[in-house]
């Protein structure tokens, strides 16, 4: 996701067991249906023929690391069906069927107060798949970081990424404080534009060694000038998560798979297994790398909903989730409208402008979690756009999203 995005919040549709035969959904024949949605090799994974098959496999391609799930599972109860969703575009009214033949949605899942009110999936996929989070993995990334400050493994969120992550000494990104990373207020110079020539193309290709090589320490530690005064200005940067990965290898002397499993996935009550894709230093790619399925990104999306507790347990800290969410506890420049127009940006977290506080995490190529705290609404929209950000699938997503809030009634 870039800064670009003004979204309405949301992106969602609703869970409605499906009786019938399903519809078409669009470009079946392109993404490789007659093979049966085949998967492709590391350099092919994100070709048109491959782009479901992949993105529903994602951890079978690239190395991971699994996280284990454990316990009872958090249950989604069926609800009453869901609510009629219309939404307009371009002056025209359209239907959640209308969506869902338009748009390459692989998987939708609306909850309502624990409750699983729409479930549909498309291009063959099933819920025992895990689905790709893209860049929704950099609010996981937060989450830890939040309960690493509590257990106190980082001292301070104003500590410096090199207090705790060596390697990163003496580098621009080394000097930059947890909070602004957090931000991606840090100042430094990165490039994302998911051009493949990007700064985000060099990491990639220095983690999964695809492509060409490079080491993905020294994609971050390179020689990078300031281009703005830290905690001043939102800019996104995939690096700055990444920079934050470090900080919680190093401080826990653990991976990130191990603290998500142990911190998140189990107390969670998930019903699968998760996984990290995990680049050739053994660092995982808290930037994209998260994989996980719709109904257990939902189980995540209820956790957020009610400020990081479940049965009475707080699983994530809620001062800090509170601060990560809210866009009135955040510094000037990174407010709703502030960070771009119609948004703002906290910990990790796209911040809405509704009425009620909302905000989401978002990843390129469709990848969105949508919670409203306040109607305990939360919605998984998983998809194989044709591009990382295409600008018509993003208007009708947020149109269609728009039409989601409305018919539940969380406006």
């Amino acid at each position: 996701m870039d800064q670009r995005i003004a979204w309405a919040l949301g992106s969602a549709l609703g869970w409605a067991l499906w009786a019938g035969a399903a519809l078409a959904a669009p470009d079946e024949d392109t993404l490789g249906k007659a093979a049966g949605y085949p998967r492709g090799s590391p350099q092919e994974a994100f070709a048109e023929r491959h782009k479901v098959g992949s993105f529903s496999a994602m951890d079978e391609i690239f190395p991971s690391k699994p996280v284990a799930r454990d316990g009872a599972v958090w249950e989604l109860k069926p609800g009453a069906p869901s609510p009629d969703i219309r939404y307009t575009l371009d002056g025209q009214t359209l239907t959640l069927e209308d969506y869902l033949q338009r748009q390459r949605v692989t998987s939708l899942v609306i909850v309502k107060d624990g409750e699983l009110r729409l479930e549909r999936y498309q291009y063959d996929r099933t819920a025992q798949q895990r689905f790709i989070s893209f860049s929704m993995a950099k609010s996981i990334t937060s989450l830890l970081v939040g309960i690493a400050l509590e257990q106190g493994l980082i001292k301070s969120i104003d500590d410096t990424a090199e207090t705790y992550a060596p390697e990163l000494k003496g580098s621009a990104y080394g000097a930059a404080t947890v909070r602004h990373l957090l931000l991606m207020g840090s100042g430094v110079r990165w490039q994302e534009d998911y051009s493949g020539r990007d700064d985000v193309g060099d990491l990639w290709a220095a983690l999964f060694r695809v492509h060409r090589g490079g080491n993905p320490t020294s994609v971050l530690t390179s020689r990078r000038p300031q281009d703005a005064a830290p905690g001043t200005r939102f800019k996104y940067a995939t690096g700055e998560t990444q920079v934050l990965c470090h900080v919680l290898h190093g401080a826990t002397k653990r991976n990130v798979s191990e603290l998500t499993q142990e911190w998140l996935w189990k107390p969670l009550g998930a019903e699968a297994a998760a996984s990290w894709l995990v680049g050739w230093q053994g660092i995982e790619y808290c930037g994209g790398g998260f994989n996980a399925t719709a109904r257990d990104y939902a189980r995540l999306g209820m956790l957020l909903a009610r400020d990081g507790e479940r049965d009475g347990r707080q699983i994530v800290p809620k001062d800090y989730l509170l601060q990560a969410t809210d866009s009135a506890r955040l510094p000037t420049g990174f407010r709703v409208n502030e960070a771009g127009p119609g948004f703002g940006y906290g910990y990790q977290f796209w911040l809405g402008r509704g009425a009620a506080r909302g905000f989401a995490m978002l990843g390129v190529y469709g990848q969105q979690i949508t919670v409203v705290p306040a109607h305990g609404l939360v919605i998984v929209h998983t998809a194989a756009w044709t591009q990382s950000s295409p600008e018509a699938a993003r208007r009708e997503r947020g149109a269609f999203m728009n039409g989601v809030i409305n018919a539940f009634g969380a406006r």
